[in-house]
């Protein structure tokens, strides 16, 4: 799966991710787009999911019709996801074109 990391997603995600094609935003040179164009940019370029830390963007944008899955994670503190790889890794297993998929991570 192609997968694309939003701006304030932790990097270190990505070597969870064994077997994806994963890239951030920023090093598609994508780190000024606002929401819906990051969205339709990824879209766009093939990506499959996006994961992110924006809990509003389900409120910010028209999500009907997305061919592009969103996996949004409730913090960006590392430390506190870094202890949960199964809850992430579980809605991977979820993917389907257009979800949208919220992950909660609990308090230590």
């Amino acid at each position: 799966m192609r997968i694309i990391l939003d701006h304030n997603t932790p990097a270190p995600v990505r070597y969870w991710l064994i077997g994806h094609a994963v890239e951030t935003a920023y090093e598609r040179g994508w780190a000024e787009l606002i929401n819906g164009e990051l969205l339709a940019a990824a879209e766009a370029a093939g990506f499959e999911i996006m994961i992110t830390t924006d809990q509003g963007i389900r409120y910010q944008q028209n999500l009907a019709g997305r061919r592009l899955a969103l996996i949004v994670l409730d913090t960006n503190n590392w430390t506190r996801i870094r202890k949960w790889r199964p809850l992430l890794m579980a809605a991977l297993d979820d993917y389907a074109p257009g979800a949208y998929v919220e992950v909660k991570f609990p308090f230590p």
